[in-house]
């Protein structure tokens, strides 16, 4: 084998750590965005949080179009803040964050800019009236708490739970039991683990392991018990039957007045004790038949049941990740042929962030030991001040684009919507599909149609009979409508819908109607039909 030296030209992608902070922040969702915030001012000293009103002051933001990165008082460090005007917001070119990696930052900064087709960006949101998003701090102009505070400070369910047992009068061993069988629940409210298998795990090893495992299970039952007559009725049960039963038990224990009906409840308890496979196909003969009751008596008692809670710990669940804050909000201006969409970022989801001016003059004036780690962090500063305009730059871009492009949705509902993939998108704005799909992911616009996420503005194309396309997710809102007018009696199969829709022009297969009605979250025809 003979050796040589040889010369090749190549190039490559290399993600530098700018790179991929500007990624990673692109991805994440606005709640996900509001903690990274905070976790860098929590780490870089050179990094701070100025009021929007501050930040107006000191650069002239008030008169200011379009959100900049401006030069501090020594001309090198950024302040980036993104507000709210009573003029038109410019639309901004980002990095391509997955194609050649190279920089399209060039900044269209002419005021009042407006897209074609009549789509204005506007920062403003005073005109939105009752659908303006929630305010940042904890308290409104009126007083009242957001929602993210209420969530905040909402009890959970174990707390909830430890609370009532405080006023039981149990010994500090029943008491441990009770404590550590509500902290074995889960958010629903069950107890998914068997008595057994709970003692099992806490038992020791060696000789008299199985007497402790015999006392602890004797110690869980009596702490099972009272756990199930605590609030909310049907907490710490095993499995839906039993969630069911202690709620039927409770209402008959119940001294209200308006409570049920004893033969209706007695015949519910008999329900509960059938297999659940009769109750959810509403079987109303065989459930007569095994509760010796009439068809009056045994219909009520299946509406009661269907009033029951069947998830106790629903109310406890921390809501705070149920939250949605809209990134981008539309409004519509104009009426008739007039009619135009405004598109403009929510004010008060941007983070306003600045260099430190103090300690970065400090920095520049000494040159000591240690510099080049303070400068380092200097620097890191300035990058994610540019990543996270970057990253409002292109979800302005992109949700531009879409209202753009499902401007009939916007006007006519989703019965409107047109066929759009994240392709088009990208071929618009030059940017990468992997990149559209990280804008459209957890980003969400208040629209006058209420709120969506971006991703559900794209859907695949059904063929017509026009030689057209249809949206999946128009063809979705066909068959919601379908199920929603037909007979209960006879209720519509896939077979049926999918000839509607042929009629309607929508050429789509019964294969695909089962899929969008399970996506709808609609059952199937023999478990709408009533019995």
């Amino acid at each position: 084998m003979k050796q040589g030296l040889s010369l090749r030209v190549s190039q490559h992608l290399a993600l530098t750590p700018q790179l991929q902070q500007s990624i990673r922040l692109l991805q994440l969702s606005t709640l996900e965005l509001s903690q990274e915030v905070e976790q860098m001012l929590d780490d870089n000293p050179f990094l701070e949080l100025t009021q929007e009103e501050a930040a107006r002051e000191e650069f002239g933001l008030a008169q200011a179009d379009t959100p900049a990165l401006e030069d501090g008082p020594a001309g090198e460090d950024a302040t980036f803040s993104i507000a709210g005007s009573q003029d038109s917001t410019s639309a901004s070119a980002t990095n391509d964050l997955q194609s050649e990696g190279e920089s399209q930052g060039e900044r269209l900064d002419e005021p009042g800019w407006e897209g074609d087709g009549g789509v204005d960006v506007a920062p403003d949101d005073s005109e939105w009236g009752g659908d303006a998003p929630a305010r940042k701090n904890n308290l409104g102009e009126d007083g009242e708490v957001d929602a993210t505070e209420l969530a905040r400070s909402q009890e959970s369910l174990q707390s909830h739970l430890h609370r009532q047992a405080l006023a039981l009068r149990l010994s500090p061993e029943d008491s441990a039991a009770l404590r550590f069988l509500i902290e074995s629940l889960n958010d629903d409210g069950y107890l998914e683990d068997s008595l057994p298998s709970l003692a099992l795990g806490l038992a020791g090893h060696g000789e008299e392991q199985a007497e402790e495992v015999e006392e602890l299970v004797h110690r869980f039952t009596v702490a099972l018990r009272l756990l199930q007559h605590l609030d909310p009725a049907g907490v710490g049960a095993r499995d839906l039957r039993e969630c069911l039963t202690l709620q039927l038990r409770a209402l008959q224990d119940s001294e209200d007045d308006d409570a049920a009906d004893p033969e209706v409840l007695a015949a519910a308890l008999t329900i509960c004790a059938q297999p659940m496979e009769l109750l959810a196909r509403r079987d109303v003969k065989r459930l007569m038949a095994a509760c010796g009751a009439d068809e009056d008596t045994t219909r009520a008692a299946m509406a009661l049941i269907a009033r029951l809670e069947p998830k106790p710990g629903r109310r406890f669940v921390d809501v705070e990740r149920n939250i949605v804050v809209p990134d981008v909000i539309v409004r519509r201006i104009g009426r008739g042929t007039q009619v135009r969409f405004q598109v403009q970022l929510n004010a008060e989801v941007m983070p306003r962030l600045r260099v430190h001016d103090i300690y970065a003059s400090a920095l520049r004036q000494h040159k000591g030991e240690g510099s080049a780690a303070l400068q380092q962090r200097l620097q890191e500063a300035r990058w994610f001040i540019k990543n996270i305009q970057q990253r409002f730059d292109t979800i302005l871009r992109v949700s531009n684009a879409i209202v753009e492009r499902q401007k009939n949705f916007f006007v006519h509902g989703e019965l409107a919507m047109r066929p759009l993939v994240l392709r088009e998108i990208a071929d618009e704005l030059g940017l990468h599909e992997s990149t559209i799909s990280r804008v459209t992911t957890a980003k969400y616009m208040a629209t006058p149609h209420g709120t969506f996420e971006l991703k559900y503005f794209f859907g695949s194309a059904l063929g017509t009979e026009t030689g057209g396309n249809a949206s999946s997710t128009a063809v979705r809102a066909l068959i919601k409508q379908f199920v929603a007018s037909e007979n209960a009696k006879k209720p519509l199969s896939d077979s049926q819908i999918s000839e509607m829709l042929k009629e309607q022009g929508i050429e789509c297969a019964r294969r695909t109607v089962a899929k969008y009605r399970e996506a709808l979250r609609i059952a199937p025809a023999n478990l709408r039909k009533a019995l």
